[in-house]
């Protein structure tokens, strides 16, 4: 009794069919373990936030978008509003 390769055996696949399987498998495995070495780099992700936020809060030749200068010059004023506060309340 000799098999020729295309036999089915048990399970009712041919062994071409069960390396097919196996091959198709280690792809999927393969594209799994590349997504949560992505999800996994920090660095990498923290870097490409990083420019992702630089891009939105600047234009195009690097200068700052008007509601980010905007919020810059609130955040100025409560700071100074805060310090007049605290020195009259010293006083």
């Amino acid at each position: 009794m000799s098999t020729n390769g295309s036999t089915p055996n048990a399970s009712g696949a041919t062994p071409e069919q069960i390396e097919a399987d196996i091959a198709r498998q280690r792809e999927q495995l393969a594209a799994t373990v590349n997504e949560l070495q992505a999800k996994l780099d920090v660095k990498t992700r923290a870097k490409a936030k990083a420019a992702e936020l630089r891009s939105r809060a600047t234009t195009a030749d690097g200068k700052p978008t008007p509601p980010v200068l905007g919020g810059a010059a609130a955040a100025v004023m409560v700071v100074v509003g805060l310090l007049l506060l605290r020195r009259r309340r010293s006083h």
